[in-house]
């Protein structure tokens, strides 16, 4: 068998393949994308150029019908886009790059899939923690566009017998990946005040590239669950704990500012309007939420469980970003135990 990954030269792709090519598993990662990480010259893996958004893109691929087969094909919140060109960012690769990817599985008789989304289906929080019944309601293209292939997983394990593990992180946190990180560590490095939407006293949640490559590697040994799971660190911090760790550890003067909630996500808001957005709505408007994740079912299903803490996380991402280092690097050595 093969272990087929879309979006494999992705931020968690790339992690997940690398780990599977280690336990000597036969590995092949399907992307637009060739960041030529040195797995890719191992003799068990094997980088193909495909799209997604293109159905014709994967006619020439092997696949057979004992593979496994992981989605992590995305567009993500990062960078940021204006409201006109959202839908025709998201949905092209999220939406209907999922359906292409079933399709094709169910042409090669393939019927074993992990696939990501995001705890941005949620929407507001309604209760705490969050368990994965909560309530789902989107408050933008990037949760709608995956809350929709969720759906069509239903459709698909209960019309096709498809087995589908499905995945809900966090903000995923890393090397090589920084997003709208980088907008804080420019503030903390040239010591200007930090503002915080809110009081602060909210925990914020984030989750490891290495603890989601563990979960889809753990989903295909246990067989694909047909389940969702949430998937983010444990006893999270608050924000304002977590900022003042990171302004310490980097030896900043910077300042954390308390700001009314409120006032700030209406300015947001106007700003979203006039086509200037300076952060996507879905991040600011639960920016101030307890949003926490409950991740035991996973921990009882899959025997998984959150490794890195989000603080670790936070300074070890800073620290690679002041060292200059960026996603074209491919090193795979850096972890937040660096930070310790």
């Amino acid at each position: 068998m093969k272990h087929i990954i879309f979006g494999g030269d992705g931020f968690v792709g790339h992690v997940l393949a690398a780990k599977l090519i280690a336990e000597g598993e036969t590995v092949i990662v399907c992307d637009i994308k060739n960041s030529n990480y040195p797995h890719y010259n191992h003799e068990l893996c094997t980088w193909i150029e495909l799209d997604v958004t293109k159905r014709e893109a994967f006619e020439p691929l092997d696949m057979q019908p004992e593979d496994a087969v992981y989605n992590l094909s995305a567009k993500m919140l990062s960078p940021i886009v204006t409201r006109a060109e959202r839908h025709e960012f998201f949905w092209p690769v999220n939406y209907h790059g999922t359906a292409h990817i079933l399709e094709a599985m169910e042409k090669a008789g393939a019927r074993n899939l992990v696939h990501f989304t995001t705890d941005m289906i949620y929407g507001h929080t309604k209760t705490v923690p969050m368990y994965e019944d909560h309530p789902v309601s989107p408050l933008g293209e990037y949760g709608e566009s995956k809350w929709e292939t969720e759906k069509l997983a239903s459709v698909w394990r209960a019309e096709k017998s498809f087995n589908i593990s499905l995945f809900r992180p966090r903000l995923i946190i890393g090397p090589g990946r920084l997003g709208i990180l980088s907008k804080l560590f420019k503030l903390v490095d040239y010591n200007l005040p930090v503002p915080m939407i809110g009081s602060g006293k909210n925990p914020y949640q984030f989750i490891s590239v290495f603890d989601c490559a563990e979960a889809a590697y753990l989903a295909w040994k246990k067989g694909f669950p047909n389940e969702a799971y949430n998937l983010g660190s444990s006893n999270p911090p608050s924000v304002r704990k977590l900022l003042k760790r990171l302004i310490d550890d980097a030896n900043s003067y910077s300042i954390l500012v308390p700001t009314p909630g409120w006032a700030v996500k209406r300015t947001l808001d106007f700003l979203d309007m006039i086509n200037q957005p300076i952060m996507d709505p879905e991040q600011y408007l639960i920016a101030d939420e307890e949003c926490l994740l409950d991740c035991s079912k996973a921990e009882r299903d899959l025997g998984w469980k959150a490794r890195y803490s989000d603080d670790d996380m936070l300074v070890a991402a800073y620290r690679e970003y002041r060292h200059g280092l960026d996603e074209k690097a491919g090193k795979l050595t850096a972890s937040p135990e660096a930070a310790e």
